[in-house]
């Protein structure tokens, strides 16, 4: 067996499959689940051929080059400009959607347990307790994290196997699929594949073993399709789009993650399906906040050169979770809105970025070699007007 190949797979599913999971079946709710198969098949095209465009970049560069790097070699000072910003606008949006989902499953936890706190203090609480993880350093988060993984995906297997006979075709059928031009639905779906970032750490680990690389890309996309899809099935299949608890309600809710495993628990009324969808939207929060924590952290010790250590990483983690957390007390009903605005980062960063790169590299430079993703110059300027008309529709919805 191949463990290397399996190893950067798991990554890609790992990076890809997280909290916005959870925003995906209500945000794209009123497209109906057939709406549903079709748009994420549209942005799981878009986000892979985007992480292509970025392999091939990469591989023009040493094979330590990050994002960065590569923006600034091909486009210049301006594309590293982009790409920063865009990198931190992304993590930041990231982490005000963990904080609000976490907290508010936080308040709700408690108060199943007869612990009345306001709404405030439990973002308060869930940051400093799992903030402290991140402030341990990257060994506390990995064993933090390999615990949950496991947990993650064993609950999440088997709520999906305990909701499959509870499906209605009915309510699968709810919806409209002219909705699919929907700037949340469209911007949710994206982030739910924004693993690219991860491609330059992705060619280190293989050495130059550009045929396994390109393998572990195209099959690590593709285990999330197939997870959204059957995720999708199993909630827009059991809970019904309207109603005071429809997933058309939960949209527009600020607890939508504590509001999804209400609804959840009383239209499969199953004491089983109460406890795996309670741990597994739990998890998901928590290893998608370890994870851009994490991210965000180190990039912060980078830009300010800084070490981890006393009053310095104390800087470090103010800068890394003060801004969100603030973010999400004036704005607590935060999740799903900011899911949709890392969407449009992701189109930045991970679609727009790779193909702007790959046509100043290719036409302009001509500084491309070897691997060369198929589709010329009709691939890239599809890519750049898609990137386009979403980041339009997602500022204006």
């Amino acid at each position: 067996m191949n463990f290397k190949l399996l190893g950067s797979i798991l990554l890609i599913v790992g990076t890809s499959i997280g909290a916005g999971m959870l925003a995906l079946p209500i945000a794209t709710a009123q497209l109906g689940f057939m709406g549903s198969i079709i748009l994420l098949l549209v942005c799981w095209f878009v986000m892979t051929a985007g992480a292509f465009l970025l392999l091939e970049v990469n591989l023009w560069m040493p094979s330590n080059s990050n994002l960065n790097t590569m923006a600034r070699a091909t486009i210049g000072p301006i594309g590293q400009i982009v790409s920063w910003l865009a990198f931190l606008l992304l993590l930041y949006s990231l982490l005000c959607a963990y904080i609000g989902g976490g907290s508010d499953l936080f308040h709700n936890l408690l108060a199943a347990a007869g612990i009345s706190i306001p709404r405030w203090a439990s973002s308060l609480i869930f940051t400093s307790i799992f903030g402290s993880v991140v402030y341990l350093g990257i060994k506390s988060v990995d064993y933090v994290n390999r615990g949950l993984m496991f947990v993650k995906f064993s609950a999440y297997f088997l709520l999906v196997i305990l909701l499959m006979p509870l499906v209605s075709s009915a309510k699968l059928a709810a919806g409209q699929i002219q909705n699919i031009t929907s700037a949340s639905a469209m911007t949710v779906t994206i982030t739910s594949f924004g693993y690219a970032a991860i491609v330059p750490s992705l060619r280190i680990y293989f050495a130059g073993d550009v045929r396994g690389l390109k393998k572990a890309i195209f099959i690590g996309s593709l285990i999330p399709l197939v997870c959204y899809i059957l995720w999708d099935m199993a909630i827009m299949g059991v809970v019904p789009l309207e109603g005071i608890h429809g997933l058309g309600a939960i949209l527009k809710s600020q607890n939508s993650t504590s509001d999804l495993v209400k609804t959840l628990s009383a239209a499969a009324a199953q004491p089983s399906v109460t406890l795996f969808a309670q741990l597994f939207t739990s998890i998901c929060v928590l290893t998608s906040f370890l994870g851009v924590s994490l991210c965000l952290n180190d990039f912060w010790a980078d830009a300010l050169q800084m070490e981890k250590k006393g009053r310095n990483n104390l800087i470090i983690n103010a800068a890394t979770f003060l801004p969100p957390l603030v973010t999400v007390l004036f704005f607590p009903g935060v999740f799903i809105r900011a899911i949709e605005y890392a969407g449009i980062y992701c189109i930045i960063l991970l679609i727009l970025l790779p193909a702007w790169m790959v046509w100043v590299g290719r036409y302009r430079k001509k500084i491309s070699n070897g691997f060369m993703v198929p589709g010329g110059k009709f691939l890239l300027v599809l890519l750049a007007v898609f990137s386009f008309v979403m980041m339009i529709k997602g500022l204006q919805g």
